[in-house]
C-alpha cells in the first residue's frame, strides 16, 4: 500500500498499545468515550452529596449509625482507579463517626486469583492501604463465607454480609455475559461461593442470546446477579465510567438499580459504535492492561467483535497474555479440549448441571468459533509460548518478530490475497459495543 492509501490505528495492547497499519479505508469502529472529569475528588464529593435514587451518603450513615463498613472495590483484572475515589469515601465515613479501624476494603475476586501484596496496594492507593484494613474475597473457603439464601442456595463473603453497612463499587462497561459491569456485579460474581459463580456462568444462561453485550432486559446473567445482590443487601452503591485513558469520567452512585441503571445509559451511548453490514477483516484488541494479560480475558475482545463478522470474515485479536491463559482451571480445561469446540459444547449441553470452572469463557469463545470457525480466528500474542497457542481454538500468529510487527506482517499478507477486503478495526476491543446501522 502507497502511503496515501492507508493510515495507523492505535490497539489497545498490554500497557504500551499497538500501531496497525491498514488500508485508508477500513472503517475504525469507536464509541465516543468522554474525556475525564476535571477533578475527580471533587466530582466524588459532588456525587455521593446527591446520589441517584437514594440520600447522600452521610446521611445514610447518620441514620443507621454503623459499627463497621464494608466496601468492595474490583480485582486486579479491571482497571478501575479505586485510589481516585476511595479517599473522598472514607473521609465521609470518618465525618460520620466510622474510623478507620471499622472499616474493610473487601476485594471482590469473583474466582480470580488472590492479590499480591504489591497489588492490593495498587488497587486501592498506599494512603488508604495504610489506613485500613484491605482483604481479598476467596470463593473456595467455606469458613470465610455465610449463607444468605437457600432456594437456591447463596453463600457470600462473611465480611461483607456482617458489616453492619454495606457500599458495592466498580466500574460500568459494556459486558458480553451480564449486558453491563458494575452495579449487581460487585457482589455476585464478586463476593460469592463457587456454585453461585458456576450458576451465573452456566451453560443455560449462556446458551440464552439475551446473555449479551448492552442487554439487561431477560439477560439472564444479569438477572441472577441481581437478585443475589438484594439478597445480601447493599447499602450504597458506587460506580464509575471510564475515559480511554482509565480516568473518572462520571460517576453514579446511590441505589443498587437507579444509580447502575443511570450509568449503563450513559456507557451505551458513549461505547457504541455503527456497523453496516460484516467485513472480510476484523482488528481487534483484548483491551489493553489489566485485561489482556491473560487469554481468559482476552475472550471478551472477540465476542465483542461478532456484530462485524459474518461466516467468512477473518478476526484478528491482538492480545499481549502475560500472564498465559489465566486460572489453573481454565489452563486445565483448554489442554484437555484442545480446541475442540464443538466437542466441549457437545459434552457441556449434555450435562448442564455440571458447570466446571472456567468453562464458560470457552462457552463463550464458542459463539465465535461457531460463527468463523478456528481457521479464521487470528490471535498476535507477544506474552505466550506458541504452543499454548496451538491448543486453544485459535490460528496463532507466529513467526519472528513483535507481536506489532506479526499483526502488521499479517495484514499485508491477508491484502495482498485480498485486495478488495472490507477492513474494520475496533481500537478499543472490548470497551466498544457494536450495533447494526
Amino acid at each position: 500500500m502507497a502511503d496515501s492509501d492507508q493510515k495507523t490505528v492505535g490497539l489497545l495492547y498490554g500497557k504500551t498499545g499497538m500501531e496497525v497499519t491498514v488500508p485508508a479505508s477500513a472503517v475504525v469502529l469507536e464509541g465516543r468515550p468522554p474525556g475525564p472529569v476535571a477533578d475527580a475528588a471533587a466530582a466524588v464529593r459532588a456525587a455521593l452529596a446527591e446520589p441517584i435514587g437514594a440520600a447522600p451518603l452521610a446521611e445514610l450513615l447518620a441514620a443507621k449509625r454503623p459499627g463497621t463498613v464494608a466496601v468492595t472495590v474490583s480485582d486486579i483484572t479491571r482497571p478501575v482507579p479505586n485510589g481516585d475515589f476511595l479517599p473522598p469515601m472514607l473521609e465521609v465515613l470518618n465525618a460520620a463517626g466510622v474510623d478507620d479501624s471499622r472499616i474493610v476494603v473487601i476485594i471482590g475476586t469473583g474466582m480470580h486469583r488472590s492479590s499480591t501484596d504489591e497489588e492490593r496496594e495498587a488497587l486501592v492507593g498506599p494512603g488508604v492501604a495504610s489506613r485500613v484494613e484491605v482483604i481479598d474475597h476467596v470463593a473456595a473457603d467455606a469458613e470465610s463465607l455465610v449463607r444468605v439464601s437457600d432456594d437456591p442456595p447463596v453463600s457470600v463473603c462473611r465480611r461483607f454480609a456482617e458489616a453492619d453497612f454495606r457500599i458495592v463499587t466498580g466500574f460500568i462497561e459494556p459486558h458480553f455475559m451480564a449486558g453491563f459491569s458494575g452495579g449487581r456485579k460487585g457482589v455476585c460474581p464478586a463476593l460469592v461461593d463457587l456454585a453461585t459463580i458456576g450458576r451465573f456462568h452456566g451453560h443455560e444462561a449462556l446458551a440464552d442470546p439475551r446473555a449479551d453485550s448492552g442487554v439487561l432486559e431477560g439477560n439472564p446473567c444479569h438477572e441472577i446477579a441481581l437478585a443475589v445482590a438484594k439478597a445480601v443487601g447493599v447499602d450504597f452503591l458506587f460506580n464509575v465510567a471510564l475515559s480511554r485513558d482509565r480516568k473518572i469520567a462520571g460517576v453514579y452512585c446511590g441505589d443498587l438499580e437507579a444509580a447502575h441503571l443511570a450509568g449503563c445509559r450513559d456507557v451505551a451511548e458513549w461505547a457504541t459504535a455503527t456497523v453496516d453490514g460484516p467485513f472480510d477483516l476484523v482488528v481487534t484488541s483484548g483491551g489493553g492492561h489489566p485485561l489482556d494479560a491473560t487469554f481468559y480475558q482476552t475472550v471478551k475482545g472477540m465476542c465483542g467483535a461478532l456484530p462485524a463478522l459474518g461466516p467468512e470474515s477473518h478476526l484478528l485479536i491482538a492480545s499481549e497474555c502475560p500472564e498465559q491463559l489465566g486460572s489453573p482451571a481454565f489452563t486445565e480445561l483448554m489442554a484437555k479440549w484442545s480446541g475442540d469446540w464443538q466437542g466441549f459444547l457437545a459434552d457441556i449441553t449434555a450435562h448442564p448441571e455440571r458447570t466446571e470452572l472456567d468453562q464458560w469463557e470457552f462457552q463463550m469463545q464458542s459463539r465465535v468459533l461457531a460463527r468463523i470457525g478456528m481457521d479464521r480466528l487470528h490471535l498476535v500474542s507477544g506474552g505466550m509460548p506458541p504452543v499454548t497457542q496451538r491448543h486453544i481454538g485459535v490460528s496463532p500468529v507466529l513467526g519472528e518478530g513483535s507481536a506489532a510487527a506479526r499483526a502488521n506482517a499479517f495484514i499485508i499478507g491477508f491484502l495482498d490475497e485480498h485486495p478488495e477486503a472490507r477492513v474494520a478495526v475496533i481500537p478499543d476491543g472490548p470497551y466498544t459495543m457494536l450495533r447494526a446501522g
